[in-house]
Protein backbone atom coordinates (compact mmCIF):
# COMPACT_ATOMS: atom_id res chain seq x y z
CA UNK A 1 0.00 0.00 0.00
CA UNK A 2 1.18 3.60 -1.06
CA UNK A 3 2.09 5.88 2.17
CA UNK A 4 1.78 10.04 1.63
CA UNK A 5 3.12 12.73 2.99
CA UNK A 6 0.02 14.25 4.68
CA UNK A 7 -0.06 17.51 6.13
CA UNK A 8 -0.37 17.74 9.59
CA UNK A 9 -3.50 20.04 9.52
CA UNK A 10 -5.34 17.49 6.76
CA UNK A 11 -4.71 14.93 9.42
CA UNK A 12 -6.11 17.20 12.37
CA UNK A 13 -9.35 17.74 10.51
CA UNK A 14 -9.66 14.32 9.46
CA UNK A 15 -9.16 12.94 13.03
CA UNK A 16 -11.90 15.86 14.50
CA UNK A 17 -14.35 14.82 11.64
CA UNK A 18 -14.21 11.11 13.19
CA UNK A 19 -13.84 12.50 16.39
CA UNK A 20 -17.21 14.36 16.15
CA UNK A 21 -19.11 11.96 13.84
CA UNK A 22 -18.54 9.56 17.04
CA UNK A 23 -19.81 12.04 19.23
CA UNK A 24 -22.83 12.95 17.25
CA UNK A 25 -23.77 9.32 16.77
CA UNK A 26 -23.48 8.31 20.21
CA UNK A 27 -25.83 11.57 21.32
CA UNK A 28 -28.04 10.41 18.32
CA UNK A 29 -28.35 7.66 20.46
CA UNK A 30 -30.33 9.17 23.87
CA UNK A 31 -32.57 10.95 21.56
CA UNK A 32 -36.51 10.52 20.41
CA UNK A 33 -36.68 8.93 17.98
CA UNK A 34 -38.92 11.17 16.17
CA UNK A 35 -37.58 14.77 15.89
CA UNK A 36 -41.42 16.31 15.78
CA UNK A 37 -43.65 14.49 18.26
CA UNK A 38 -45.45 11.62 16.54
CA UNK A 39 -47.51 9.06 18.11
CA UNK A 40 -46.34 5.32 18.44
CA UNK A 41 -47.33 2.28 16.69
CA UNK A 42 -47.67 -1.27 16.75
CA UNK A 43 -46.86 -3.33 13.63
CA UNK A 44 -49.04 -6.35 12.79
CA UNK A 45 -48.11 -10.14 14.17
CA UNK A 46 -45.77 -11.79 11.11
CA UNK A 47 -46.51 -15.02 9.70
CA UNK A 48 -43.83 -17.83 11.58
CA UNK A 49 -43.17 -15.36 13.79
CA UNK A 50 -43.58 -13.91 17.59
CA UNK A 51 -42.35 -10.67 17.07
CA UNK A 52 -44.26 -7.78 16.84
CA UNK A 53 -42.73 -4.57 15.72
CA UNK A 54 -43.98 -1.49 17.78
CA UNK A 55 -42.76 2.23 18.87
CA UNK A 56 -44.00 4.20 22.03
CA UNK A 57 -44.84 7.71 21.15
CA UNK A 58 -42.12 9.89 20.84
CA UNK A 59 -42.14 13.62 22.66
CA UNK A 60 -39.99 15.15 20.02
CA UNK A 61 -36.75 17.10 20.14
CA UNK A 62 -36.10 19.87 22.81
CA UNK A 63 -35.52 22.90 21.27
CA UNK A 64 -32.32 22.11 23.11
CA UNK A 65 -31.72 18.97 21.53
CA UNK A 66 -32.46 20.15 17.94
CA UNK A 67 -30.01 23.06 18.84
CA UNK A 68 -27.15 20.17 18.94
CA UNK A 69 -28.14 18.40 16.44
CA UNK A 70 -27.71 21.46 14.27
CA UNK A 71 -24.49 22.18 16.19
CA UNK A 72 -23.10 18.84 15.55
CA UNK A 73 -23.77 18.84 11.38
CA UNK A 74 -22.96 22.00 10.46
CA UNK A 75 -19.18 20.87 12.59
CA UNK A 76 -19.69 18.31 10.31
CA UNK A 77 -20.41 20.10 7.05
CA UNK A 78 -17.33 22.44 7.84
CA UNK A 79 -14.72 19.30 8.54
CA UNK A 80 -15.71 17.49 5.51
CA UNK A 81 -15.29 20.32 3.34
CA UNK A 82 -12.26 21.45 5.03
CA UNK A 83 -10.54 17.41 4.23
CA UNK A 84 -12.53 17.65 0.55
CA UNK A 85 -11.08 20.47 -0.75
CA UNK A 86 -7.58 20.80 1.23
CA UNK A 87 -5.20 21.87 -1.38
CA UNK A 88 -3.10 18.58 -0.75
CA UNK A 89 -5.22 16.68 -3.18
CA UNK A 90 -4.09 19.17 -5.75
CA UNK A 91 -0.86 17.33 -5.76
CA UNK A 92 -2.88 13.67 -7.29
CA UNK A 93 -4.96 12.27 -9.40
CA UNK A 94 -7.00 9.46 -10.60
CA UNK A 95 -6.54 6.19 -8.97
CA UNK A 96 -3.83 7.75 -6.75
CA UNK A 97 -6.28 10.68 -5.21
CA UNK A 98 -9.02 8.26 -3.95
CA UNK A 99 -6.71 5.96 -2.54
CA UNK A 100 -4.56 8.44 -0.75
CA UNK A 101 -8.51 9.54 0.66
CA UNK A 102 -8.95 6.19 1.82
CA UNK A 103 -5.53 6.12 3.00
CA UNK A 104 -6.19 9.13 4.83
CA UNK A 105 -9.71 8.18 6.86
CA UNK A 106 -7.12 5.59 9.09
CA UNK A 107 -4.56 7.66 9.08
CA UNK A 108 -4.88 8.22 12.24
CA UNK A 109 -4.53 4.53 13.35
CA UNK A 110 -0.99 4.49 11.90
CA UNK A 111 2.10 6.61 14.20
CA UNK A 112 2.17 10.11 12.82
CA UNK A 113 4.62 9.79 9.92
CA UNK A 114 4.03 6.55 8.92
CA UNK A 115 0.68 7.02 6.90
Amino acid sequence: MPTYDFPQNLRDAQLALHQTRAAYEQYATTLPWSAEPMPGWEGDKQLHSSYRSHKEDSPGYTEEQAEEVRRFQEELRRLSAEVATHPFWESLSGPDLVDARMVLKHAHEQPEGGA
